[in-house]
Parts: C-alpha cells; structure tokens; sequence
C-alpha cells in the first residue's frame, strides 16, 4: 500500500496508507469500532474504489488485474451475510474452483478433490450435504473459510472472522491460518476485535485509528500498556499486556485487606476482591514475579522489592503499616526462601494479631 487513501462518496476517511506487506505473513487489523478497518479491508479486494495511492501485489497495480485473475490470487471472507438459496454447504465451498474451470463451471474430479480438502481443513465435511442457510453462524463462518482456501490463493483477507465462533472454533480457525501462512506461504489480512488472540497470532499489527494509521509493527512494539489505551481510549480499565488482557478498573480507597502471594498464588483473590469491591494492598511481591503484573493494575498499593534481593527495610517497614491498619490479612501461599525470610516474620505478626487466614479459608 503506497500512499493509499480509501473511504467513501470521494471522501477520505484515512489517507497516506505506506505499508509493506511480505508473503506468508499474518497482519491483522486492531482499533475501535467505526475506526475503517473494514474500509480498509473492501479497498483492498476491489470492493471499494480507492481515493488515492496504490496497491502494488507482486509488482503489479491490484487495479490493473482482471477479476479473474484477482480471483486465482485473492480469497475473501467478509461478514457480510450470503443468502444463497437452495445450495448446499459443499456447493458453496465448490465456488472456491470456478475461476479454474470453464465457462459451464463444470469441476473436474481434481476440482471436486480439493473441495473435500478445503472441507476437512476446517472440519466441515459432515456439513456438506446441510442446506447453507440452515446452518449456524459459526459454521458458515467454517464454510466460507473453506471456499477461501478452496480458490488456493495467495493471499486471503478475512473481516472480523471470529465474530460468531465460540471460543474452541476461534483458536481452531486461527490455527489453520497460520499453518497455511507458514506451511503455504498463504498472506493473510484480517480485522480482530479480540486483541489477547491478535497479540498471539500475527507477525504485523495494524493500529487503526483517526485519519492516518495510528500505528504498524510487531506485536512486541504494539501491544503495550499505553499504546491500547490511546488506541481504544480506555479510561474505565487497564490492558495487561503481560497475559494480554482486558482488567475492570481497581477499586480505589484505603485498603481494608492485606494479601500475601507469590507465583501466581495471589491472581484469583486478587480478582475476588476487586469483585467484592474490596480495596486491598499487596506484597511484599518481587518486580518480576507474575503476581506482581496484576497487582499493579488492581491493588490499591502493592509493597515491592527488586529480583533477587532480600528485603530491604524498608519495604518490610512499609508492609507491616499495612498489615496493622488492614483489618484481614490473606495468606494465598508463599513459599518462604532465604531471600524473602522477613515474610514468615510478617506472618507471625499477622496471626499474632488474629488477622491471618489462608487462602483455602477465605470468606469475604
């Protein structure tokens, strides 16, 4: 894409597109709804007229290549909804094949071989034989997939295409991209709304956002706490993107109970807590332990120490304040080392003080 402007009615919604995309990569599409992902997508397979720019595919200007040769090179699942009547599953997939066959549409025996493959790579050969508007959602979505890689193109362009499948079909269907990305070298573009699965899947991100491209890169560069929360405008929540995921905002005052944790063990009191809108305060956690990446989104203060060191005096100082104000004190398992010997001193100060429970026994 080189300087491309696309929109509507003549008018740019976004302009001076300049990316390069490289064969068998997976480039997906982030940002808000309404943002011109899909703008962008329908520009790309011809659907929409672009404003300025080109698309450059294998040296050659996209607008420059007849619909059929477009068609033996491109595959497109958009969410538009097909109302195909009286055609079976195993028709629809069989489409993939015209731009192959003569002007009958006749598929020869290698055609309709590769019909049944497409059908399996996406488990859906038990529906061959299913009416396709009979179908649910999820399983079109399988159906038109295997139409695409039916066509045997080198590029598809997919919108939104887990949008109706539950959650075993997403990570399916994201596993058959990318084994055809790497093992076919297929290039596939696509729009994801379920950012955890575009941070897991794909090689180039795509930041869409205003009237320019809000940001392009890998994962590792795009996926960062403040860039997703320029991107979405968050100001009711955090995104992690250590585990790349979505948090509800801390519950925010004094904090009312103190939790001890380490190596996860303090991730689901943490999140039970904040369910019960109960400020607390975390530690003594080291700044590289797991438990600590949630902490810092959800207590209202965490007590920290560096990797590896014993703790200092003052972090033992800061969380024995906080362990004598609190009015309970959560032990969700701490494996006590040479290094963090003061939490077992913690501990005893805790149970001497009647605060003490243990994670097994909580009730909030």
């Amino acid at each position: 894409m080189k300087d491309l402007s696309v929109g509507y009615n003549g008018n740019a919604l976004i302009h001076d597109i300049c990316i390069g995309i490289k064969k068998g990569e997976i480039v997906t599409l982030i940002g808000p709804n309404g943002s011109g992902k899909s703008t962008i997508l329908k520009s790309i397979t011809r659907q929409l007229k672009i404003l300025g720019g080109q698309i450059v595919f294998n040296q050659e200007n996209l607008m420059g290549l007849s619909y059929k040769d477009l068609s033996t090179q491109m595959a497109v699942v958009l969410t538009d909804r097909m109302k195909p009547e009286l055609m079976t599953c195993h028709d629809i997939v069989a489409t993939g094949r015209y731009p192959y066959t003569g002007r009958l549409g006749i598929l020869t025996q290698e055609d309709e071989e590769k019909v049944e493959a497409a059908m399996d790579a996406v488990h859906a050969r038990q529906l061959g034989n299913r009416p396709f508007d009979a179908i649910s959602d999820g399983q079109r979505q399988r159906v038109l997939l295997a139409r695409a890689i039916c066509q045997e193109p080198d590029i598809i362009v997919l919108d939104e295409p887990t949008s109706f499948l539950d959650v075993r079909y997403k990570l399916e269907l994201l596993s058959i991209l990318r084994e055809m990305a790497k093992s076919k070298l297929i290039t596939v573009i696509m729009s994801l709304h379920e950012i955890d699965l575009a941070q897991k899947v794909a090689d180039k991100i795509i930041c869409v956002k205003g009237d320019t491209i809000f940001q392009y890169g890998l994962p590792e560069d795009v996926f960062k706490e403040e860039t997703i929360r320029d991107l979405y405008e968050i100001d009711n929540g955090y995104f992690d993107p250590c585990f790349g995921s979505i948090e509800l905002p801390k519950i925010e005052g004094e904090p009312e109970v103190f939790v001890m944790s380490a190596a996860g063990s303090g991730i689901p009191v943490y999140r039970k807590l904040q369910k019960s809108g109960i400020p607390f305060a975390a530690g003594i956690i080291y700044e590289n332990d797991m438990d600590y990446q949630l902490a810092r989104l959800l207590a209202a203060e965490v007590v920290t120490e560096k990797p590896f060191c014993e703790i200092g005096e003052y972090s033992y100082a800061r969380a024995l304040h906080l362990i004598k104000k609190c009015g309970k004190v959560i032990d969700a398992g701490v494996m006590i080392g040479t290094c963090n010997s003061k939490m077992e001193e913690l501990k005893k100060t805790a149970q001497n003080l009647g605060k003490l429970q243990v994670e097994r026994m909580v009730h909030l």
